[in-house]
């Protein structure tokens, strides 16, 4: 019933930047949480940062001062804006959000397709 459009991944030289962002379209009543995961070739899926609809921010330790998560509530649209990129940063990006559908319903947790980035040295 809900789908995360994802967009802004590609191919960056290291000290680069790229802005992905990310949409929620269908059935919503209210978007809660939404944030950015991402998973390297052979290594667990992290959580890299995430923003709740009253603006509270987690970002992991090793993107603080490179990486900023942002949001527009009213186009039900979450950011990340990657700056300073390194090679390690390479990976699948993936959105998520937690949707609720209705004002008495629970919230539904919804992942993006993914979107890669590649930062070349």
């Amino acid at each position: 019933q809900v789908q995360l459009v994802e967009s802004g991944g590609g191919l960056v030289q290291a000290g680069g930047s790229l802005r992905l962002s990310c949409a929620a379209s269908g059935h919503i009543f209210r978007v809660n949480d939404m944030g950015w995961d991402r998973q390297a070739p052979g290594k667990q899926r992290e959580l890299v940062a995430s923003i709740s609809r009253d603006g509270t921010i987690n970002v992991e330790d090793s993107v603080k001062g490179r990486f900023t998560i942002s949001r527009d509530s009213a186009k039900n649209t979450v950011y990340l804006e990657m700056n300073m990129l390194k090679p390690e940063d390479t990976a699948v990006y993936y959105c998520n959000a937690y949707v609720k559908e209705s004002t008495w319903g629970r919230q539904k947790e919804y992942w993006g397709q993914g979107t890669q980035v590649t930062v070349s040295s």
